[in-house]
């Protein structure tokens, strides 16, 4: 199949009471391991690239290579550039062949941040690209955007219908009280805040910060209507625990790198099997289509 929008991918999970995964990848192993465990799974997919991804392997290369992925298997897969505040490379990402982008303009004032981010869906619209903006600060770290605790803040539901009006956007990354990266201890989530964004808005909602989240959260999160949900410092940690083990166990005579890097999509895609089941999006492929 040729990639999809994440409006596309999106469509139907409110309703049908299931998340599609958006899983974080910094090469070739990692992505392909994502897209073989979707595949297992019969599961749509979104595959992000943060911007420190797309300067280690190039933005070109990264829409090229997950392009080819998408057209040798038979499920709906969304190429998403996240957490993005470069408006220049935003853009040079839709051109490139991204299928979904999002325009991090959440610690600009309100107004600024309508502004910012209607200014790239008018300049997705030409390329047929959907469009994520975040309102609300999620708290951690991700790439070059820090948010202390102090300066995270939740999502204002009274503030979520003039913006995704204005914007014309095509999901709302909130903050409900996850953060990016390890937690020191276990989040708590403000599932009445949800709620009431779920009831403001039919725009798709999404989750950063899911690495870490429990179980019964992440299935409460579903049930009551989000529709994304981003997982990226796990699976950098799945991937690093699997190279070291691949080093430990060979012999320094093996010279052939596959032998290092092979069981890194192994694990990955363990990892992206285990959180569809729990998103509820196994055998939803069809959903997309």
């Amino acid at each position: 199949m040729s990639l999809v929008t994440l409006k596309e991918i999106l469509a139907g999970t409110r309703e049908g009471h299931y998340a599609v995964g958006a899983f974080n990848f910094n090469g070739y192993e990692d992505a392909q391991g994502i897209v073989e465990g979707a595949v297992e799974k019969n599961s749509p997919v979104i595959l992000m690239a943060s911007s420190s991804a797309v300067k280690y392997i190039g933005l070109y290369q990264v829409a090229g290579m997950v392009s080819g992925m998408a057209k040798s298997v038979d499920i709906p897969i969304c190429l998403h550039l996240d957490h993005a505040t470069d408006v220049a490379m935003i853009k040079e990402a839709i051109r490139a062949g991204f299928t979904s982008v999002m325009i991090d303009a959440s610690a600009l004032p309100y107004e600024e941040n309508i502004d910012k981010s209607r200014e790239i869906v008018k300049f997705a619209c030409l390329y047929g690209c959907s469009v994520e903006a975040e309102l609300g600060r999620v708290g951690g770290k991700e790439d070059n955007i820090v948010v202390d605790d102090p300066s995270a803040a939740f999502t204002d539901p009274a503030a979520v219908p003039r913006f995704v009006e204005e914007t014309g956007i095509d999901a709302l990354a909130v903050a409900i009280g996850t953060a990016h990266g390890f937690y020191k201890s276990e989040p708590k989530l403000d599932f009445e805040r949800l709620q009431q964004l779920v009831a403001v808005t039919d725009c798709p909602l999404v989750l950063h910060g899911g690495t870490g989240v429990p179980e019964e959260d992440f299935r409460r999160c579903v049930h009551t209507g989000m529709s994304k949900i981003n997982v990226g410092t796990e699976l950098k940690a799945t991937y690093s625990h699997a190279l070291r083990k691949a080093v430990a166990d060979n012999p320094e005579s093996v010279f052939d790198p596959r032998k290092y890097v092979g069981p890194v999509k192994a694990a990955c895609a363990e990892v992206v099997k285990g959180k569809i089941d729990i998103f509820g999006s196994a055998d939803k492929a069809w959903s997309c289509r």
